[in-house]
C-alpha cells in the first residue's frame, strides 16, 4: 500500500457541513452548562448555606466543583487522545447530568459537596474534550474561528451565570441552578451522540496512573492554595505546607513522566517552547479575565448600588466587545501569519483596559465605565482562541488531546490565581482605606457589603475606598499581562502539523496514537 493511501487510510474523514454544525452546536451547550456551574451558585451561596445549615463550609460549594475540574483536566484529555475523543465526551457529559441531578436533590451539605466534585470531573473533561474535538471535526485552518465561539460562549457564562444564580433563587429554589442542565444536557448528548465522529482506532498502551495521580494532586494543591489562602491565612502552616508539598509534587512529575509509557503530559511539551509560552500567555490572560469578571460587578453593586441584574446589563459592553473580537480574530485566525499580531493585540487592549479601569472611583459615570468595559472586552476576547489555536497547530493529531489539556489546565490555574489574588488586593487596600472609621454598627473592614451599617455621614467615605481599592487592584494586576506581552513577541506560531501515515503511528510503547519525538528548532513539537 502506498503512503497516500496509509496517510488517506489514518485521516479521519471530515464530517458534511451539515454533520459539522450539529456537532458544533452540541459542543457549544456542553461547554456553555461546564462553564454557568463555575459561576452560578455564586449568589447561591447564601441561600444554599441557610437551607442546608452550613455557613462555615459553604465556600467548598464552588471550590469544589473547580479543583475536580481543574485536576482532571490532563486526564481526560490524555484519555480521549488513546481511545477516542468521542466515547470520552459522551460519559464525561453523562456524568455531569448524573451529579447535577444529586446536586438538585442533596439533603445536606456534605451530600451537596460531594455532588460538586463528581459534577466537576465531567465537567473538567466536556471542556477539554470540546476544545479538543474541535482539531478533529474542523480543517485546521478553520480552528480559529470555531475556538472563538467556545471563547465567546465561556465569557458570556462568566457573567450570566451569576445571574442565572440569582434569578432562580429568588423566584423559584437554588436547586434550579443545578436542576436546569437536564434538558438542556439532554438535547447536547443526543446530538453529540449522532453527529461526532467516533474513533478509527483504539491504544494498547497502559494508562499513566502514576503521572496523572501527581499532576491531579498538583491542581488539588493549588486551587487549595488559592481559594483557602486569604481564609486560612497565607503564612498559615497548612497553606505553607500546600505550597510547599505542590512544590516538591511538581518537580517529581518529570521524571514520572519520563519514565511513563504513554505520559498523561508527553515530556516533550515541557521543552516545546511554543506550549510552555501559550500556556503560560493563557496563565496571566485567564487570571485578568477572571479578576475582570469576578469584580466588577462587585463594583457596580456596592459602589453604584445597582442590583445584581442591573449590573450584568452595565456589563454588556464588555460581552460586546468579547464577543465581536473573538468572532474577528477566529477568521483572521485562519492565517497562521497572523496569529502572532492577532495575540499582541489582544494582549495590549486588555493591559490598556486594565489601565482604564485602574482609574475608576465612586464617581466614574456608566458612560465612561461602558466604554472601558468595551476596550477590555475586546482584549479579553482575542487571547484565548489564539493561544488555544496556536498549541493545537503546533502538535500533531495524536497528540490534540494532551496539547489542548495543558492550556486550559493552565487556564484554570491562572483563573483561580487571578481570583484569589485580586481578592487579596481588594480587601488589604480596604482595610487600609478605611482603619480609621468607626466600628459602630457592624462595620467589618474585611467585609464591604457592611458598608451599608456605618452612619450615613461615613458611607460616602467607605465607597469611594472601596472604588479606589478595586481600582489599585486592576494596576497591580497590570504586570502580568506586561509579562505576557513580553512572551508573546518570542513566539513562533506554527503551521498546523498534517496526520502523519499510518505507518508511523505507533499505539503502544511510548505515545498512545503517535508518540512525541522532539521538537523543532523554534520548539515547536513535532510527531513521530
Amino acid at each position: 500500500m502506498s503512503k497516500a493511501s496509509q496517510a488517506s487510510k489514518a485521516q479521519q474523514p471530515a464530517p458534511p457541513r451539515a454533520g459539522v454544525a450539529a456537532a458544533m452546536s452540541a459542543l457549544i451547550l456542553a461547554v456553555l452548562l461546564a462553564a454557568l456551574d463555575q459561576t452560578i451558585v455564586s449568589t447561591a451561596l447564601p441561600r444554599i448555606a441557610e437551607d442546608l445549615n452550613g455557613f462555615d463550609d459553604i465556600a467548598w460549594v464552588s471550590a469544589a466543583y473547580l479543583l475536580a475540574s481543574t485536576a482532571v483536566t490532563p486526564l481526560w484529555g490524555k484519555l480521549g487522545d488513546m481511545f477516542g475523543r468521542k466515547r470520552l465526551y459522551l460519559a464525561s457529559t453523562s456524568i455531569f447530568l448524573i451529579a447535577s441531578v444529586a446536586c438538585g436533590l442533596a439533603q445536606s451539605l456534605p451530600e451537596l459537596i460531594g455532588a460538586r466534585v463528581l459534577q466537576g470531573v465531567g465537567g473538567g473533561g466536556m471542556i477539554v474534550l470540546t476544545f479538543a474535538l474541535v482539531g478533529d471535526i474542523v480543517a485546521p485552518g478553520e480552528r480559529g474561528r470555531y475556538q472563538g465561539m467556545f471563547g465567546s460562549v465561556y465569557g458570556v457564562a462568566s457573567i450570566v451565570g451569576p445571574l442565572l444564580g440569582g434569578v432562580f433563587t429568588d423566584q423559584l429554589s437554588w436547586r434550579w441552578a443545578f436542576l436546569v442542565n437536564l434538558p438542556i444536557g439532554a438535547v447536547a448528548l443526543a446530538v453529540a451522540a449522532r453527529s461526532l465522529p467516533a474513533a478509527s482506532r483504539r491504544s494498547r498502551a497502559r494508562i499513566d496512573y502514576l503521572g496523572s495521580l501527581v499532576l491531579a494532586a498538583i491542581a488539588t494543591g493549588l486551587v487549595l492554595v488559592t481559594s483557602f489562602g486569604q481564609r486560612w491565612g497565607w503564612t498559615s502552616p497548612a497553606i505553607t505546607g500546600l505550597i510547599a508539598g505542590t512544590v516538591a509534587l511538581a518537580v517529581l512529575l518529570v521524571p514520572v513522566e519520563r519514565r511513563a509509557a504513554a505520559p498523561v503530559l508527553p515530556p516533550a511539551m515541557f521543552t516545546s517552547r511554543t506550549v510552555v509560552f501559550s500556556s503560560l500567555i493563557g496563565f496571566v490572560a485567564n487570571a485578568a479575565m477572571f479578576a475582570v469578571l469576578v469584580y466588577l460587578p462587585t463594583y457596580l453593586q456596592i459602589v453604584h448600588g445597582v442590583s445584581a441584574t442591573l449590573s450584568g446589563v452595565f456589563m454588556l459592553p464588555l460581552v460586546a466587545g468579547l464577543v465581536v473580537s473573538q468572532s474577528l480574530a477566529g477568521r483572521w485566525a485562519a492565517r497562521t501569519a497572523l496569529l502572532r499580531r492577532i495575540l499582541l493585540g489582544g494582549l495590549l487592549a486588555n493591559l490598556a483596559g486594565l489601565l482604564l479601569l485602574s482609574t475608576i472611583g465612586a464617581g466614574t459615570s456608566t458612560l465612561v465605565l461602558s466604554g472601558y468595559f468595551l476596550i477590555t472586552g475586546v482584549g479579553i476576547g482575542m487571547v484565548p482562541m489564539v493561544v488555544m489555536t496556536t498549541v493545537q497547530n503546533s502538535v500533531g493529531p495524536a497528540d490534540l488531546g494532551a496539547a489542548s489539556a495543558v492550556v486550559t489546565f493552565a487556564r484554570s490555574i491562572g483563573a483561580a490565581f487571578g481570583v484569589a489574588i485580586f481578592g487579596t488586593l481588594l480587601n488589604t487596600g480596604f482595610a487600609d482605606r478605611t482603619r480609621g472609621l468607626p466600628v459602630a454598627g457592624g462595620f467589618d473592614a474585611a467585609r464591604p457589603d457592611t458598608i451599608g451599617h456605618l452612619p450615613a455621614a461615613l458611607q460616602g467615605t467607605a465607597l469611594d475606598a472601596f472604588a479606589h481599592a478595586t481600582a489599585a487592584g486592576y494596576l497591580w494586576m497590570a504586570p502580568a499581562l506586561v509579562a505576557g506581552t513580553a512572551l508573546a513577541l518570542f513566539l513562533e506560531p506554527a503551521r498546523p502539523q498534517r496526520p502523519a501515515p499510518a505507518g508511523n503511528v505507533r499505539t503502544t510503547g511510548t505515545g498512545a496514537t503517535g508518540a512525541m519525538a522532539g521538537t523543532a528548532a523554534d520548539g515547536t513539537v513535532k510527531a513521530a
